[in-house]
């Protein structure tokens, strides 16, 4: 579907080095526990012994016996530090003190079997000191490929605060195009594929699922970033996972407050826009902004041993100023005010019965006061008014803000028998207020001639679609699952539910947007003929969407993790899919059921001293149709195009002297009804979903060296957007003698890309349906054109070298080579940054589907990413982080010469001619280096309380384009009749960010 609208982010002691690298490592454990907890597991030689498990904070324990074979385990353990006891007949026979269980990983804590004939001569070995007894640095049960970062880490690497920029860390992990926000691609996928959990509830955007609800950044205490090979808890995802666990209260008092200040002085200077011909489009030379963040945790215990609490805020003041293109020629004057709090309650009812209860909220208020801006003396002018917006970031919609409610039980019936069950809900709702200096009547105003004596220009504040009023998200979900050991099968089993509910709506700011053009025709428009010596025409289009749409999605999941042998683990998984799509009238238009996603993974401890692992995984992923799509593809929404000569324009930019041309045209059938539900998409169609297959190994070198490779296969097996052309239809009717000159056919269908699709045809007009099953041969145009199949495949070699914490400091890096290509990115179409998850303008037509097939915009062929830390002294740390990759590619997209769908510029084809995909070349390669510096001053205290912290990003200031327009023609020739080149193709859209520092103060005391 075309449109142009807005649809809707303390220095490690040695003894703890070990166990605090297990939580960092890229391969976690697969294991049957929560998404929002970890494992201990391993093995001993002594017979009749049990293991018995503290938390060192709460003081939860848990005692587990030891199985016949000499096996333990104990699932669903909340995050933290442990103590592990070997006993036997009451006696302690070994220990490991500060073992650090990660999120979803599990840690191998296995012991040799000391023997103590009575405890006071019992051998205390406090675990990762003991030589021969260290934890082993590569977790051999792991069939997954994940980063886990603990709070720690995050305070220790120069990051930007926020979940988006340490997921970036990741291998295969791309940020997303700039007019997405700040989201990021996993392994190829558009950036709308991926899923987002806090404490184990969903907070992904409800209506787009591009972007999450987000949380103090202090308030993390472990942020888990799955690439692939996720078990079957997970789904609703074909891109990545980013999990993130918050801090919880222990036994001892605790507070902190901070401060961060990214001033504008020290913030070097955006590039200015330039199009290829030298012309200035924006000058960004005074665009600087500055913010100050405040933030503060308390925790401690409400009840010793039993009742805890965390709570945690970050408050964020914003100000700074922007200049717009020469088009819309204005400077803003933006304060923004952003809140974040968290509150946890944590009840240790028995050590058999764990409550846990998580609040939070994420909120964002901002004001931009607009000024009409003179690009001949860059300075601004007149005032014009006011934009205040609410969780609403005027963009793509990846801040979706709201409050998230969640409840958690853990409950350990027996040692080998537990149950998890967790309730959320959340809700979101969005503002936009317009308020105007003088004229009210400012509609959207765009002058796309190619070269006019002057700029005619609006009154308009945004220039584009704005938020109607009332919307909202809602979500509510819940899980189940039940673990239970079986011999050497770990077993679990679970349901998995959320509904997703939104009001959403657009329409064009001023009611109208008014587009003037060169004369000349109007491509699939044979009635729009401008008289003789006419040089400028004016189209006028209105839109208008607004409704309530619903997504219910379910799942089932069951998986086996099966120790084979000693040294062969098997995982088997198996999730069942179900979703239901609802329109603004309540009624379904898409059911999907039965999607089975099949998991399977396999690991070879190779020595069998957890020394070398070689693993291998393959599995299936589904994806919901997003609610997004029923606010026009399935509710009723106007979307209509006029074309008018005009004799003058008035001050607020609309024409005067109106002529109309031709008739109104609908565009992709959207003339204010409701659709019939059973007009809306394809039968039984498939879901959106992916295969995936892993092969890789990790090696140890000595005691503090790890390296490793991994190989991987994605392909996207099935797609789901929408095609707006009534010629298969026609074809179709033609063949089977079928009358339809009073059929009401839809403008737009979702449907399955490159295979056969039947659809449901009100062949009279009065509800009389009729099933059309068209064929591949069915979608060809008159003149040989066929849709392709559908072709998104991705497939890459990382390869790292890692040193864990040891001699002061710790290292990665990081090198991934990658191809993503095909004819189709996903729910998004980046070529053009636009808005709009599975109904994209791919696919509306098989003439738009040529020259496609190439490397896609999230194709990034080389990546190296080296990050780390230095304890120089006891009082100084350093870090850094270098980020390099090569361009994305290149394309020039221009008019088709039949153009039936009227869709203009739109197609892989430039001066007529086949452009196909990528055959433009690439984006120069980017490269960053941030720094950070941490001082600690012992004068401060025994513990160091105090902080201060320097952070520079871009160290060198690089800029170059990430992106860019590649739509590369404007008009058709009056005289000609070719395409004109376009004054603004190849015009960057975005740079890299300039240089800027971030300072810091923080201080943690405890009582």
């Amino acid at each position: 579907m075309q449109t142009f609208r807005h649809p809707r982010y303390a220095v490690a002691c040695r003894r703890t080095a070990l166990a605090a690298a297990l939580a960092m490592g890229l391969a976690g454990t697969a294991m049957a526990q929560s998404n929002a907890s970890g494992v201990i597991f391993g093995r001993t030689a002594e017979a009749g012994s049990s293991i018995h498990i503290e938390n060192l904070d709460t003081g939860f324990a848990r005692d587990i016996a030891v199985d016949a074979d000499g096996r333990y385990r104990a699932g669903s353990l909340p995050v933290g530090r442990y103590k592990v006891t070997l006993q036997k007949d009451g006696k302690t026979l070994e220990s490991r003190d500060n073992v650090q269980v990660a999120l979803g990983s599990g840690v191998d804590v296995s012991f040799a079997g000391a023997v103590a004939s009575s405890a006071g001569n019992a051998q205390t070995l406090e675990g990762i000191q003991v030589v021969g007894n260290a934890l082993p640095a590569i977790d051999v049960s792991s069939v997954d490929s994940r980063t886990v970062l603990t709070s720690e880490q995050l305070q220790k690497l120069p990051l930007a605060r926020n979940v988006t920029a340490a997921a970036l860390l990741a291998p295969g992990v791309v940020s997303g195009d700039s007019r997405y926000g700040n989201v990021a691609s996993f392994g190829g996928a558009s950036a709308s594929e991926n899923q987002y959990y806090i404490n184990g509830y969903a907070v992904t955007n409800a209506l787009t699922g591009l972007g999450f609800t987000s949380l103090p950044y202090d308030a993390i205490d472990q942020q888990q970033i799955y690439t692939g090979g996720y078990g079957a808890e997970y789904g609703r995802s074909t891109g990545g996972v980013i999990n993130v666990v918050t801090k919880r209260g222990g036994n001892t008092w605790k507070g902190g407050v901070g401060m961060y200040v990214i001033p504008q002085y020290f913030r070097d200077s955006p590039r200015s826009i330039y199009r290829t011909n030298g012309t200035l489009y924006q000058y960004n030379g005074d665009s600087k902004f500055s913010s100050v963040q405040y933030t503060g945790y308390v925790s401690g215990p409400l009840i010793k041993d039993k009742l805890f609490l965390y709570a945690a805020g970050d408050f964020t003041s914003s100000s700074g100023h922007n200049v717009l293109p020469v088009t819309t020629p204005q400077r803003t004057n933006e304060d923004s005010k952003a809140t974040k709090w968290l509150a946890k309650i944590d009840w240790n009812i028995t050590d058999n019965h764990l409550l846990e209860l998580t609040g939070l909220s994420d909120k964002n208020n901002t004001t931009k006061q607009v000024y009409a801006y003179d690009y001949n003396t860059f300075q601004a002018t007149r005032y014009l008014g006011s934009d205040k917006t609410k969780n609403f970031d005027s963009g793509p919609g990846s801040q979706p803000g709201g409050d998230v409610y969640i409840g958690k039980y853990t409950g350990y019936i027996t040692d080998n028998l537990t149950v998890n069950a967790l309730y959320g809900r959340s809700k979101t709702e969005h503002v936009r207020d317009l308020s105007y200096a003088s004229n009210p009547n400012c509609p959207w105003v765009l002058d796309n001639r190619n070269a006019p004596p002057s700029t005619i220009i609006g009154c308009g504040l945004v220039n584009g679609t704005v938020l109607g009023k009332g919307a909202q998200d809602k979500t509510h979900g819940w899980r189940l699952d039940v673990e239970y050991r079986l011999g050497s099968h770990d077993l679990r089993a679970g349901v998995d539910n959320q509904t997703l509910e939104s009001f959403a709506g657009n329409v064009y700011e001023g009611g109208y947007r008014w587009v003037y053009r060169d004369a000349g025709p109007v491509t699939g428009r044979p009635d729009i003929v401008p008289p003789p010596g006419t040089d400028y025409v004016v189209e006028k289009r209105l839109f208008q969407t607004g409704a309530s749409v619903k997504v219910e999605q379910e799942a089932q999941f069951i998986e086996d993790r099966w120790q084979a042998t000693d040294r062969w683990l098997i995982y088997l998984g198996l999730r069942n899919e179900q979703f239901k799509n609802l329109n603004g009238a309540g009624d379904v238009y898409v059911k999907q059921r039965h999607q089975l996603a099949p998991r399977l993974g396999v690991t070879w401890d190779v020595f069998g001293d957890s020394s070398f692992k070689v693993y291998a995984n393959a599995g299936r992923y589904h994806l919901a149709i997003p609610s997004n799509v029923a606010i026009r593809g399935a509710s009723a929404s106007t979307y209509y195009s006029e074309y008018y000569t005009y004799t003058g324009v008035a001050p607020n930019g609309e024409p005067t002297g109106l002529t109309q041309l031709g008739s109104r045209g609908y565009l992709n059938g959207e003339d204010g009804t409701t659709p019939d539900p059973r007009s809306v998409a394809a039968q039984n169609i498939k879901a959106y979903y992916q295969d995936e297959y892993i092969l890789g190994f990790d090696k140890s070198l000595g005691n503090d060296w790890t390296f490793g490779a991994k190989a991987t296969l994605r392909k996207l097996k099935s797609s789901i957007d929408d095609f707006c052309d009534s010629r298969p239809f026609e074809k179709y009717a033609a063949r089977n003698n079928i009358d339809i000159s009073n059929a009401s056919i839809a403008g737009c269908y979702l449907f399955n890309p490159g295979q056969s699709n039947t659809f449901m045809v009100d062949v009279n007009g009065q509800g009389n349906f009729v099933p059309f099953r068209l064929t591949k041969e069915d979608f060809t145009s008159p003149e040989g054109v066929a849709f392709p199949d559908l072709k998104r495949k991705y497939y890459s070699l990382d390869l790292y070298l890692e040193h864990q914490f040891s001699n002061q400091w710790y290292g990665r890096v990081d090198y991934t080579f990658s191809r993503s290509y095909g004819n189709s990115e996903g729910q998004l179409k980046s070529d053009i940054g636009q808005l709009d998850p599975s109904v994209t303008q791919d696919w509306d037509a098989p003439e738009i589907m040529q020259f496609t097939n190439g490397p896609l915009p999230n194709d990034r062929t080389h990546q190296l990413k080296a990050y780390g830390y230095f304890q120089a002294t006891n009082e100084w740390l350093f870090g850094a982080n270098l980020a390099v990759a090569s361009g994305r590619p290149k394309n020039c997209i221009g008019f088709d010469p039949v153009d039936a769908i009227q869709y203009g510029a739109s197609y892989f084809e430039c001066n007529f001619q086949p452009s196909p995909r990528g055959s433009k070349g690439r984006l120069p390669w980017t490269w960053t280096m941030d720094l950070n510096m941490e001082y600690r001053p012992t004068w401060a205290g025994a513990n160091q309380p105090l902080a201060f912290t320097a952070n520079v990003f871009n160290l060198f200031s690089k800029k170059k384009e990430v992106a860019v327009i590649e739509v590369g023609e404007s008009s058709i020739s009056k005289t000609t009749g070719l395409p004109v080149r376009s004054v603004n193709y190849l015009r960057p859209v975005a740079f890299q960010t300039p240089r800027y520092f971030q300072f810091g103060v923080r201080y943690d005391f405890s009582m």
